[in-house]
């Protein structure tokens, strides 16, 4: 008769391996916290995207006069109707992004050829090899009208932040072709035309720097429209044109009474 197999329990491991508390890359000593490697949320197409690129420590130059033009071109060839990047702000070593995308699918492949688009412009500056970007984009979702004023005039103003030496407006941002500062523009706007921007007579495009904000209105100090400040707002949408918040025209009308 044959004799049967019994079946031996495996020793319990020790600690290694598997989910515990304290496992994972430690954050260097004196620099930020990486992007943590999880799945992203689902990506609406009814809420923007303030998107922030990191450039490695060997490039610390974007601003630089031979490196900005061709990122700029870059931000223009990675623009399209399904993946529209609104507005933009270019530091010494990172972008700040105001994107809208049609779907999640749109966002991540966007992104992925803006990065190597980017990437390729400023190695070809620079005449190197190598990564430029540090990490993995950072993303964050902007699910309401407060949020969407509150990145808009972050980014526009995020030159002041690093102290670089300029006027009112970052001329490497898309701040000069936004329409809803509270002070004048710039005179020699009207002798340039924004990264994207449509000539006189063609249809609108929503490419880059034309911004989503349709009421010149403003008050306040901080440069916002009145249209992303005010809680009477409506979502407006047209063929071929990003999605805007504007004021009802009821509003309007009230609020240009004595």
């Amino acid at each position: 008769m044959a004799r049967r197999a019994v079946q031996l329990s495996l020793p319990v491991p020790k600690t290694w391996g598997g989910r515990r508390p304290g496992a994972g890359r430690k954050p260097t000593p004196g620099h930020r916290p990486g992007v943590p490697h999880r799945p992203r949320l689902p990506h609406s197409a009814a809420h923007p995207v303030h998107v922030t690129l990191r450039a490695t420590a060997a490039i610390r130059c974007l601003r630089a006069g031979r490196v900005f033009p061709r990122l700029r071109r870059a931000l223009i060839a990675a623009s399209y109707s399904g993946f529209r990047i609104i507005h933009y702000s270019v530091q010494d070593d990172h972008i700040h992004l105001i994107i809208e995308a049609d779907d999640g699918r749109r966002l991540s492949r966007g992104m992925r050829g803006l990065a190597i688009r980017i990437a390729r412009a400023v190695n070809g500056a620079l005449g190197r090899r190598g990564p430029v970007w540090d990490e993995r984009y950072h993303a964050r979702a902007l699910t309401t009208p407060r949020a969407v004023r509150h990145a808009i005039v972050y980014v526009l103003m995020n030159f002041k932040k690093h102290a670089t030496r300029g006027g009112e407006i970052d001329p490497c941002s898309s701040g000069a072709w936004f329409d809803g500062c509270a002070h004048d523009p710039p005179p020699n706007r009207a002798r340039r035309r924004p990264c994207g921007a449509r000539s006189r007579g063609s249809p609108p495009s929503g490419g880059v720097g034309t911004g989503s904000s349709t009421s010149r209105s403003t008050h306040g100090r901080t440069g916002a429209p009145r249209s992303l400040r005010s809680p009477k707002f409506e979502r407006r949408e047209r063929p071929g044109v990003p999605p805007q918040y504007v004021v009802p025209q009821s509003h309007h009308a009230s609020a240009s009474r004595p």
